[in-house]
């Protein structure tokens, strides 16, 4: 939750209360925030409280715009309406934005019939319509909200920036604000949350990996321990690199429908590397494992940037982990034992 709430600018009265006039253009705060959870600081926690706002200075007559309650789906909407005088009715979709949260039922047909409700929304305006961003529509049922409350849902653009367009050309989106577009530049831009989602796994597990090369047929050793724990450190970040950076950078390019494959194949060409360098050991099952351990790693973490990408669907997700998954963990596993192995047994 944003404690500050200077996104509030005053308030309006209303036949039913009080309700917030919210500001258009970002403080300070909005863009270091923004800044702060693009890499994943804070980022569940992003959140302002569902209900109804004022953008400008709305009447009876004013559109109607629907968001969920994470801070910056909300800031994108209430920058794009900036000169223009409508509500916001925000859902609570526990801190998700709009494309997750309908992907997960949270921005869903139910949540928009409560609020509009609870918010007595007939009562602020005379038109019966709302405006729900396209990408909210796999969780609404358009015809059961307006059975249950007279109000017609009316998608409006894929972006929020078009929203103003959308606006002139009399509630019409044209092909390219219906099109999802998901450049490198934009990819890139969802890579610090990934790269950070197991940071203190990445900095636990080299260490564990660090102490435990130190181990030899003849006892331990700390030097072993810092010549080749050194190795074992670039070869996890390597698997954690290319599944969590280089997937998504070269995703249309690479080969293979499923993020899993995408990320096991990248995984593997930088194993090859790293072999050639020398990284990955002398003999052959201490190659095999690492080959194993990055692989599985690159393979799962690629697979995870599925929940930011516009490339998949909820179904397809949801049967790429059952059956990828059960194959990371035996890769891991099966990687990891036979490195461990090779400490103790002179193959």
């Amino acid at each position: 939750m944003n404690k500050k709430n200077d996104y509030i600018a005053g308030t309006v009265e209303t036949g039913i209360g009080t309700v917030p006039v919210i500001a258009t253009t970002w403080s300070k705060s909005d863009r270091w925030s923004t800044i702060k959870v693009r890499w994943s600081v804070g980022r569940m926690r992003y959140r302002v409280m569902p209900g109804l706002y004022a953008v400008g200075s709305p009447d009876r007559l004013s559109r109607v715009f629907v968001s969920a309650n994470f801070k910056l789906s909300f800031d994108h909407l209430r920058r794009a309406l900036n000169g223009i005088n409508a509500w916001i009715l925000v859902l609570d979709t526990k801190g998700i934005n709009v494309w997750c949260a309908a992907g997960k039922g949270t921005f869903s047909t139910k949540e928009i019939v409560r609020r509009i409700r609870i918010h007595h929304l007939d009562q602020i305006v005379d038109h019966r319509k709302i405006i729900l961003p396209q990408l909210g529509a796999t969780g609404v049922a358009a015809h059961e909200v307006k059975k249950m409350t007279g109000f017609s849902v009316i998608y409006g653009p894929v972006k929020a920036s078009d929203i103003k367009p959308f606006l002139e050309a009399g509630l019409r989106a044209g092909e390219s604000m219906r099109k999802i577009k998901f450049p490198m530049a934009e990819r890139l831009k969802l890579v610090p949350v990934d790269l950070f989602y197991g940071r203190y796994y990445m900095l636990l597990i080299p260490v564990v990996f660090l102490l435990l090369s130190g181990f030899t047929v003849e006892g331990y050793s700390f030097n072993l321990a810092v010549y080749s724990g050194w190795k074992t450190t670039v070869n996890l970040f390597t698997g954690y690199f290319t599944g969590c950076v280089l997937t998504p950078a070269l995703l249309p390019w690479i080969p293979f429908r499923r993020f899993s494959l995408k990320g096991l194949s990248l995984g593997w060409l930088a194993a090859i590397f790293l072999a050639f360098s020398g990284f990955l050991g002398a003999g052959v099952i201490e190659m095999i494992s690492w080959f194993l351990m990055i692989g599985g790693l690159s393979s799962f973490m690629a697979m995870n940037f599925t929940g930011s990408s516009t490339f998949t669907s909820l179904s397809g997700v949801q049967k790429e982990m059952k059956t990828a998954l059960p194959v990371q963990i035996i890769m891991g596993s099966l990687g990891l034992a036979g490195w461990i192995l090779t400490r103790f047994i002179d193959l």
